[in-house]
């Protein structure tokens, strides 16, 4: 291309390249003022350097990070929520849910009873069952929701039960369920039930896109008393009774206080996705009265709209107390520095680390880049397994009391661009049930060898793609 450039006149090159260095001064200030981490912010730098005006673009549409206005807007939707659901006190509790107190405002709590729940099969089998049993309110809320068999039965309960007169609120993701169509979801709107997607698309606020910044939650409530989440979606991709390559997965079903807070949670993202609010004259009901149960609970809802990255944060604090096994599964393994640094910190002071992901997950691009950190992490003793088929559980496990489960992968993404919920558990009983889980997929999945059967070609193309970590 320089001989083209050679053939424009000297005042055209002159001013094209004033423009090129006035484009790197706004975009450098641009991204310099979201205060990334300074490896992100020298990536998008180089990145988007070479491509005037479609650079802003890009960065106009999946750059930024934090959204202040609506987290301002998500505020004063919290402060109109009945007060009893704010309810709590980390006056007796461990420093780890201190921290995350302090990170989320969402307070300690317990649940009465606690059911892990493996693949889709049994997930879709219970969630089904409580939904059956609603009597005043059924709240639901996904990344994924298909109009595929899975997504129709689901459907079918919610309007079945909408026509009964209970009130129904459906809550998705505008991106993770794009194909779900009108057409899909009219019968669930005439039966009664109230819809409504997060983030959407508008074209008037096309100035201020938040397409990337996606709700990758899932939540059912049921009556305020039943609660639902994990990594789960509604997709016929889940359920292995329909598919031999269905996802492996992970879901919780719980009862007792902890409900509250996945319930705030929901109405939370419900009224900033819905800014006419709940078409209800009262929330009472969504706070029914619960005895302290005794396993000991705590929601952690985390987003872009808090700088605080609270399950990052809350992991690597279990991460740096554990003293003697530290579990992990994840389908996209893609750590932060801190993590990583964590990790490997805890494996060379003797606790024993084990690292859990799919041979191949559903991106390629990530595997690849999560690959990229096994030399590290084996030359400091973390042994890592991979998983046959596509392993979609997100779990940590840290010794004989820690447990965190939820919708948050151990990458960049979960924990600064995506809204997530996971659930905090200190329990023997509970980690004892992850602990048998986790033991069963190690059995059957290939422990990575060491050292790996590269070659130059295999190791760059690692390289290479790491380099692409940070703006993921």
């Amino acid at each position: 291309m320089s001989w083209l450039w050679h053939t424009l006149p000297p005042h055209l090159q002159f001013w094209l390249s004033l423009l090129w260095v006035l484009y790197l001064i706004v975009l450098a200030g641009w991204i310099a003022l979201q205060k990334r981490e300074p490896i992100a912010t020298l990536s998008w730098l180089l990145s988007l350097a070479l491509l005037p005006i479609v650079g802003l673009l890009v960065y106009h549409f999946l750059g930024p990070q934090r959204i202040r206005r609506q987290r301002l807007k998500r505020l004063r939707s919290r402060a109109r929520l009945d007060a009893t659901a704010m309810a709590g006190s980390s006056a007796d509790c461990s420093m780890l849910m201190r921290l995350a107190q302090a990170c989320s405002s969402y307070a300690p709590s317990s649940a009465a009873r606690v059911q892990l729940l493996v693949d889709g099969c049994a997930t879709y089998a219970a969630l089904l069952e409580a939904i059956a049993s609603a009597r005043e309110h059924v709240h639901v809320e996904y990344y994924i929701f298909e109009s595929d068999r899975t997504g129709t039965r689901l459907r079918d309960a919610l309007i079945e039960r909408a026509a009964a007169g209970v009130q129904v609120r459906l809550l998705m993701d505008a991106v993770g369920s794009a194909y779900t169509y009108e057409s899909f979801l009219a019968p669930l709107r005439a039966a009664g039930a109230q819809i409504a997607f997060f983030h959407r698309f508008r074209w008037r606020r096309l100035w201020r896109p938040k397409m990337n910044l996606r709700n990758h939650r899932k939540i059912v409530i049921v009556d305020g008393r039943i609660g639902f989440t994990g990594g789960i979606n509604i997709t016929d991709r889940e359920d292995e009774s329909l598919r031999a390559d269905a996802f492996h997965d992970l879901h919780l079903r719980m009862e007792g206080e902890a409900v509250r807070w996945l319930q705030l949670a929901f109405v939370e993202d419900w009224v900033y996705s819905n800014p006419k609010v709940l078409k209800t004259p009262s929330t009472d009901g969504f706070w029914p009265p619960t005895a302290a149960g005794p396993i000991r609970a705590q929601v952690l809802p985390a987003g872009p709209d808090s700088p605080w990255e609270t399950i990052h944060r809350t992991m690597l604090a279990a991460i740096d107390g554990a003293s003697a096994r530290i579990w992990l599964s994840t389908p996209y393994f893609v750590p932060s520095d801190a993590a990583r640094m964590a990790l490997t910190s805890a494996a060379l002071r003797g606790v024993d680390v084990c690292l859990l992901v799919p041979a191949r997950s559903d991106s390629l691009l990530v595997t690849v880049i999560g690959r990229s950190y096994y030399d590290e992490l084996q030359a400091a003793g973390v042994r890592i397994y991979e998983y046959p088929r596509m392993l979609h559980m997100k779990a940590l496990l840290v010794d004989e009391q820690v447990a965190i489960l939820g919708s948050s992968n151990f990458d960049n993404r979960s924990f600064r661009l995506n809204f997530e919920l996971c659930v905090l558990f200190e329990d023997a009983g509970v980690a004892a049930d992850l602990a048998r889980i986790l033991a069963a997929d190690i059995e059957l999945a290939e422990p990575v060898p060491i050292p790996r059967p590269l070659g130059l070609p295999g190791s760059l193309f690692e390289a290479v793609a790491r380099l692409l970590s940070p703006l993921l």
